[in-house]
């Protein structure tokens, strides 16, 4: 691990120079190249954070703009911009610079034109209209050879406008930091949203002034490594420094000490860096639009605390909010989401302060300490609210902690099952206190609602609460509270079901332990004496430790009872009892323990995971192995033990899924507090994640609250939820589509759909499989497609699935074996019909599980599948992926008996009636591979993203800007041509109807020489004419009336028609089109739709298929959202 950081390293640099200024003297250019390099190409940051971020952030924006351009601030000799995607590279049209060091310049400027082998030029639609200017980047200048004042911040951007602004090798030298980024931020165009100033820093916090950002993000395992010689290590030192000394002994007798310095901090322990140097570099990413500056607005309705906020967890207490607001009242909160919705920026929540996710460098924080208000209802209070049970319920407020529900609750003889930290924030919703929720009110951060879900009485309803909008609705967002947290929405309350308060019974113990094999015993001992077979009334937590140096193995041992019901109970002369208040100061390292809780100046940080019995002896062996690497004495681990009750609820009742466990292992990294953001505090964290990594896979589960955005905390993010991950992902983006609650506790994400999904379908024996299989290879042997990631899977396997479980059968032998599988035919075929009558469903079920279960895959061929239309009853459950159906045919002679004729029109019909796989690489040459042509892209990038047009919530596509870009038109008209399935030849009249497709239709015809057949608003074409009635689009109205006209007799009767709009949504427009068209005598089994863009979410093909199932839909495009 590498505990020493550059800022650190930096300070004790400099500690061994003279401090006179005059003996001091800056680096030349040289020597600043020199260090810069080493820095650089030592460094882990690009790959691992700058790259994926900034491609992450500036997607958006890059989508919703046809050209792109670009202010950077100290690139260095090449650009960042040249780690983006090559789809995103190609749109940077313009691209300015400050480079104050001439080398560097130099480089820049033959980088951007001489390019990168083999990938040819980092921007290459770069157009010559930028400039490279060898200057810093400035607040003000008077200077000679300054650039001129109309681009220059002195004068705040002038005429010079920017997409995109970027500072991404720190800010050095730039102080105030704000400043610099408010300046930059009026160099932004403001005459179009979305564009960002982007802030990648390594060195010290930044200083932003209640600037909010719109996004931020941290890599605290940042590296930089330097190779162990006294010339790279000269290098990098004074680089570091910022300096050498004028006098040419004292550089030398310092040089010297710097390298001792250098190689005593930056030991490397690195396997795969064998005596190199190694330092620790975290880096943070802030993004700031044009939005910035708008704090003003939220304070001037909503309190906000003035000085500091005292906070538990040690990683938030490091970061500088925006700001922390203080609401007083549910308005209060409904006014920072719609503030924080109007500008697209993040909120965080803080309630105790244990989380790390509670303040965000540049993020307002909503402190809910104004909510600290405990409700207790008798059950005779609670009959009215329509509870058959009728329990004592308790409403706790969100700012209230754990200790103050107790003390309130406990008073009249009830208790809450809360967890043992007092000061736990009643919103941290994440352990198993979720199995007593029973309702909660939050603050809805997709519309500033206030909602009510489950059982809330209905005193403690705020004024303006509503239900969600359905049932199931309701029944997500409290499933999903009860254990992931604040992830949906802010708590505003929680109703927690009640019990009798019982007495406890405890009793500490200490075993000093020998040696570590003595521990690994005693560890054994533990878990088959004292806790195994206990009754769920009881539980014996162990504790490892090592106290004045001397290793020990402690125990809590408790019982809880009722005395009412225990009259007879007798303590021990070591036992003690307490009651729930008291309890809170049992654990055995806040009593006891280095003298309890370290004195009370300790700070610390800890993971949780879950363990069973079942690999007890690889547990024993890991936490002693743990235990024995500590980096300080104070550090400790916990097994705090389960009892068993846990397990009685289902893993998939609750968002809490972990159930499957004996114990939860807490490790605890300890140092004391006035050596944090030292190299003992990073070490202490690093011992923490080395443990969890070693336990992960003997364990069942990580406990979820205290994860972060550390990369450490990935693989145990997997884990925090058990089975629930998919169903809390769905969740999120529906009830925070914003993501506006980015700030917590993280949740898996919602696997990446294909961009392809290949229905290949047809009769038992058509060789349907054989074919995908070679349709895969040829895409992945294809230079043009050869790094897309293929799969072919059977949808049928998911049948199989259920019925080897339901019957017994082997299902191994089912997916294998032809035979076997053939013997259980009829009975799976029953088995699947009656599982289909009992859930309606299951066809789309099986898609999904198929879909969601095979991840990081391009391009998906899905066989098995003998319904028809599988396109246009299944494109709506994936909308970002385009989909297509080829079915396979055998030839007349080989076809079995049975065959089905079809009532519907698949994408391709393939003939498999050829010897060998000629045939079959020849189809997928000529109807595949044109889907991932450069061209297709090209067309999607002249598709602007607009968002909340025509209103709030739509992201609108301006499909009809194609025609407004250079060559759009020929682009769009030549892959209409040839991505057609049919004969042009024999087309008849291409059909269009006003407005978007008049844009498009006359130029396809034209260029297929085919007649144009116009549809019209009724009254606008001559007659005689044939009428019908049209439905309007889900965004707007092109059409003012309610019938449209074609003429009569300008579509031919009896050959292939093509229909061709701009966009298929809802299908409204093309279903009155098609029956338009059907009244005019067209058989609709002779037309083809053509669309430019496809919306599947809105379930337009679905809608065509019921009424005019024997038309073709094609689209050269698809779009997922709304």
């Amino acid at each position: 691990m590498y505990t020493t950081t550059l800022e650190s390293l930096k300070l004790a640099l400099r500690q061994e120079a003279p401090e006179t200024e005059t003996a001091r003297q800056p680096l030349s250019e040289t020597q600043y190249s020199f260090g810069f390099d080493i820095v650089e190409s030592g460094s882990t940051a690009y790959r691992d954070f700058i790259a994926p971020q900034l491609s992450q952030v500036l997607a958006p924006l890059f989508k919703s703009r046809a050209g792109i351009s670009v202010l950077e601030i100290g690139p260095g000799p090449k650009s960042v911009l040249g780690f983006l995607p090559g789809h995103m590279r190609r749109k940077i049209r313009s691209y300015t610079a400050f480079e104050p060091n001439g080398r560097y310049a130099d480089r820049l400027r033959k980088w951007l034109s001489t390019g990168i082998v083999p990938e040819g030029l980092p921007l290459p639609h770069l157009e010559p209209s930028g400039e490279i200017y060898r200057a810093p980047f400035i607040l003000h200048s008077h200077a000679d050879d300054t650039p001129p004042d109309d681009i220059y911040l002195s004068t705040g951007g002038g005429a010079n406008k920017y997409d995109v602004i970027l500072f991404c090798h720190s800010m050095y030298g730039m102080r105030p930091h704000h400043r610099y980024i408010e300046l930059a931020l009026g160099m932004l165009d403001q005459q179009v949203d979305g564009g960002m100033v982007v802030v990648f820093h390594r060195q010290g916090t930044l200083d932003l002034a209640g600037l909010v950002c719109h996004r931020t993000a941290s890599l605290p395992t940042g590296v930089v490594r330097v190779h162990n010689d006294n010339e790279s290590i000269d290098r990098f030192a004074s680089f570091i420094a910022g300096f050498t000394m004028q006098d040419a002994e004292v550089n030398e007798a310092v040089r010297v000490k710097w390298r001792e310095a250098c190689r005593a901090l930056g030991r490397c322990d690195d396997k795969d860096y064998p005596g190199g140097l190694a330092f620790s570099a975290p880096e943070v990413m802030v993004a700031f639009t044009q939005h910035a500056t708008v704090l003003a607005e939220l304070t001037a309705h909503v309190p906000q605390v003035q000085g500091d906020v005292m906070v538990k967890n040690r990683a938030a207490r490091l970061h500088r909010p925006a700001a922390i607001i203080r609401p007083t009242e549910a308005q209060h909160i409904q006014h920072c989401v719609k503030w924080a919705l109007k500008y697209k920026v993040g909120l965080a929540v803080l309630g105790g302060g244990h989380s790390g996710h509670c303040l965000w460098p540049s993020v307002v924080s909503i402190d809910m300490g104004a909510f600290d208000k405990v409700h207790i209802l008798t059950a005779e209070e609670n009959q009215g609210d329509g509870d058959s049970e009728s329990t004592p319920l308790v409403v706790a407020e969100a700012g209230c902690k754990t200790g103050d529900i107790i003390r309130q609750t406990m008073a009249v003889g009830l208790t809450v099952p809360l967890g043992s930290r007092p000061s736990v924030g009643t919103g941290l919703l994440h352990g198993l206190a979720c199995d007593s929720i029973v309702g909660a009110v939050l603050i809805s951060v997709d519309s500033g609602s206030i909602l009510v879900v489950g059982q809330v009485p209905s005193q403690h309803q705020p004024a303006g609460a509503m239900r969600p909008e359905n049932e199931a609705d309701e029944a997500d967002l409290l499933w999903a509270i009860k254990g992931a947290g604040t992830n949906f929405g802010i708590v505003v309350s929680v109703t927690f079901k009640t019990q009798a308060a019982p007495k406890y019974m405890f009793r500490n113990s200490s075993i000093a332990l020998t040696d570590i094999s003595d521990a690994k015993r005693k560890l054994l001992d533990f878990d088959k004496v004292f806790s195994k077979d206990l009754s769920q009334a009881c539980s014996a937590d162990a504790y490892l430790y090592c106290d004045a140096g001397q290793l020990h193995l402690g125990v809590t041992s408790l019982q809880s009872f009722l005395p009412e019901l225990a009259p007879d109970l007798k303590p021990g002369s070591d036992d003690k009892i307490v009651d729930g208040v008291e309890l809170f100061e049992t654990e055995m390292y806040m009593s006891e323990m280095h003298g309890g809780h370290g004195g009370g100046k300790t700070s610390a940080f800890k993971r949780c995971l879950f363990l069973d019995d079942s690999k007890a002896d690889g547990v024993a062996e890991a936490l002693v192995k743990a235990i024995e690497a500590r980096p300080t004495p104070l550090c400790y681990l916990h097994l705090l033990h389960g009892g068993g009750k846990v397990c009685e609820i289902a893993a998939d009742a609750t968002a809490f899924g972990c159930r499957d466990w004996r114990y939860a292992c807490v490790i605890t990294g300890v140092w004391p507090r006035d050596q944090d953001e030292t190299e003992a505090a990073r070490a202490a964290v690093g011992w923490v994640y080395t443990v969890a990594k070693d336990l992960l896979p003997l364990s069942t589960g990580a406990y979820g609250a205290d994860l972060g955005p550390d990369p450490r905390d990935a693989p145990l993010a997997t884990m925090a939820f058990g089975p629930n991950g998919r169903r809390l992902a769905r969740i999120k983006t529906k009830f925070d589509p914003q993501n506006v609650l980015a700030y917590a506790c993280p949740l898996p994400k919602i696997p990446t759909e294909p961009k392809v999904i290949i229905f290949v379908t047809g009769d038992s024996g058509a060789g349907k499989d054989y074919c995908a299989a070679h349709w895969a290879s040829v895409l992945n042997n294809t230079d043009t497609t050869k790094d897309l990631r293929t799969r072919v899977v059977s949808i049928s396997d998911e049948a199989k699935r259920s019925y080897a479980i339901a019957c017994g059968a082997s299902l191994d032998l089912l997916l294998h074996d032809r035979a076997y599988k053939e013997r259980h035919r009829a009975a799976l075929t029953a088995h699947f019909r009656e599982q289909l009558r009992l859930y309606p469903k299951l066809r789309e079920d099986h898609f999904l599980n198929v879909v969601l279960n095979t991840e990081n895959v391009d391009v998906l061929f899905i066989t098995g599948l003998r319904e028809e239309s599988p396109v246009e009853y299944l494109s709506q459950l994936v909308p970002a992926s385009r989909l297509f159906n080829v079915r396979v045919e055998a030839s007349k002679e080989t076809r079995r008996p049975g065959y089905t004729r079809l009532t519907y029109r698949p994408s391709y019909i393939f003939i498999n009636n050829a010897i060998g796989d000629e045939a079959v690489r020849r189809f997928a040459e000529q109807h595949l591979l044109p889907f991932f042509h450069e061209d297709l892209q090209r067309l999607a990038d002249m598709v602007r993203l607009v968002r909340d047009f025509p209103r709030p919530g739509i992201d609108f596509r301006h499909v009809l800007g194609i025609a407004e870009q250079p060559g759009g038109l020929a682009l769009c008209t030549s892959l209409l041509q040839s991505h057609y399935t049919g004969d042009w030849a024999s087309v008849g009249a291409v059909v269009c109807c006003e407005a978007g497709a008049f844009v498009f239709a006359p130029a396809l015809a034209l260029r297929v020489n085919v007649p144009l057949a116009l549809i019209r608003e009724a009254g606008k074409l001559p007659p005689p004419t044939i009428s019908g009635a049209k439905s309007s689009s889900h965004i707007s109205a092109s059409l003012t009336g309610d019938k449209i006209e074609i003429g009569q007799d300008v579509v031919p009767k009896g050959v292939p028609i093509v229909v061709l709009d701009d966009v298929l949504a809802t299908g409204k427009t093309l279903y009155s089109v098609l029956q338009l068209l059907v009244d005019a005598g067209i058989d609709v089994a002779d037309v083809t739709v053509m669309v430019l863009a496809e919306f599947p979410f809105h379930g337009g093909r679905a809608l065509l298929h019921r009424g005019f199932g024997r038309a073709k839909i094609q689209s050269l495009l698809v779009y997922g959202g709304a």
